[in-house]
């Protein structure tokens, strides 16, 4: 049986965006904002005289207890050592959703609930799937994803991953991507993650807009759900690619499809550690109560996971979004990225002979990573094994691929990175000939 609160945020839905209300799990069809309770209680006593509601320790003068080793971490300011709401605090929210208008200009004029602050991304889909996947269902994804989306989806929420081929060659593969969402049964979730982990691919515009019209036959047929993980959104080195998220434009693409963005500062501001993520929904039809049910739902959803995120960080986050010199500085950081990128592909053109009858790049052009794809005569783990025992060399196998972070590595070091993935190779068929034709 639903709770009143539940079945009323349905209501709303089922009376303003029916489509997106069934596309909801029924975990999501279950979750509410619990405006009730302590919470209410809490509230209506904010500005009384002797409030004994508040579950923090707090000083005689009514500011939070702490140590003086953690205030003078953060230049005295007691306000940081309070909750946060469910939410996030609603100046960084709002903060965040001008940059995202600013940044994707396709967002004008497009409805969306006011993002909500997740642990970062991990927690964003962890969130995401609470309200939107019910065990078996199926998540349509790039057959290159990151190993944590099993964690997430397969183990923590018992929903399956169903793969398209992500690559045909130089490019996205189109034909697979719409033949898999054809052909999977049941309730329609798509994941894109552009820039893509592990390859380092995002789209072109001209597969983008392809990709749009694949979505929007789909939607015309039956709902749709697509959660646009932009981790790495940004971050994007090179001419003619989609540099808007895909979450712009799929907002307002048709009343049958539910967007998501999960992102961050984790990336995009380079913060990792601060552990500050965003939550945002778009719907064609969404309206101001459509997306305040919505917002209740998420902000539900994290009261009953974490409780609440955490506060320094987004006082943090917020402080440099507002800082003057913030966007030249973040500025710099891209470039040095992309000096790392174009110096890989650099590298790998100088040595496409030598390096062929080995390995050979998958196409990349942003992002933190690049993958090259070995000959199939080697292990990607032997190869990754060799690495760190002889050339002390450390790099991610996955598959039949070695995924190589670029982001983390000096550029003046990227060329032994590859020189040693060459040698490595060259050990481990020492005992045959090596192929005398190249792999591509």
């Amino acid at each position: 049986m639903l709770n009143a609160q539940a079945d009323r945020l349905n209501n709303i839905l089922e009376k303003t965006v029916p489509a997106v209300l069934a596309l909801l799990s029924e975990r999501g069809k279950n979750m509410f904002w619990p405006a009730e309770g302590i919470l209410k209680q809490a509230a209506e006593a904010k500005n009384t005289k002797l409030n004994a509601t508040v579950g923090i320790a707090t000083r005689d003068d009514g500011q939070a207890l702490t140590t003086d080793s953690l205030l003078k971490e953060f230049s005295g300011n007691l306000e940081i050592f309070r909750y946060a709401p469910s939410f996030g605090i609603r100046p960084l929210r709002e903060r965040w959703r001008e940059e995202m208008l600013r940044k994707n200009p396709s967002l004008d004029g497009t409805k969306i609930t006011l993002p909500i602050v997740t642990a970062a991304l991990t927690h964003g889909l962890t969130v995401a799937t609470s309200l939107l996947a019910d065990p078996g269902d199926s998540i349509i994804l790039p057959d290159k994803f990151w190993g944590n989306y099993k964690l997430v989806f397969e183990h923590g929420f018992g929903v399956k991953l169903h793969p398209f081929n992500f690559l045909k060659k130089e490019s996205f593969d189109l034909e697979s991507f719409e033949k898999t969402i054809k052909t999977t049964d049941g309730k329609k979730i798509v994941l894109l993650n552009t820039p893509n982990n592990p390859t380092g691919y995002s789209p072109t515009v001209g597969e983008a807009e392809e990709i749009f019209e694949i979505l929007k036959r789909a939607a015309e047929k039956s709902p749709i759900t697509v959660i646009c993980d932009d981790a790495y959104w940004g971050l994007v080195f090179e001419d003619g690619i989609q540099k808007e998220s895909m979450f712009a434009r799929l907002a307002n693409l048709h009343p049958n499809l539910l967007a998501v963005k999960i992102d961050g500062a984790t990336k995009e501001e380079f913060a990792w550690g601060l552990r500050v993520g965003f939550i945002t929904f778009g719907n064609s039809k969404m309206c101001s109560q459509a997306a305040d049910a919505l917002e209740q739902k998420i902000g539900g959803t994290i009261r009953g996971q974490v409780s609440n995120c955490s506060h320094p960080s987004q006082i943090a986050i917020l402080n440099a979004l507002n800082s003057s010199t913030y966007e030249q500085e973040k500025l710099k950081n891209f470039e040095l990225l992309k000096k790392r990128a174009q110096k890989c592909r650099e590298i790998l053109e100088e040595n496409t002979e030598k390096f062929s009858p080995f390995f050979a790049p998958l196409p990349f052009n942003s992002g933190y990573f690049m993958c090259i794809e070995l000959a199939e005569e080697f292990s990607a783990e032997a190869v990754r094994q060799e690495l760190l025992k002889k050339f002390d060399t450390g790099v991610i196998a996955t598959g039949q691929l070695l995924r190589i972070a670029f982001s983390s590595v000096a550029e003046k070091n990227l060329a032994q990175i590859f020189e040693n993935i060459f040698e490595a190779c060259k050990n481990l068929s020492a005992k045959s000939e090596p192929p005398q034709t190249s792999l591509f």
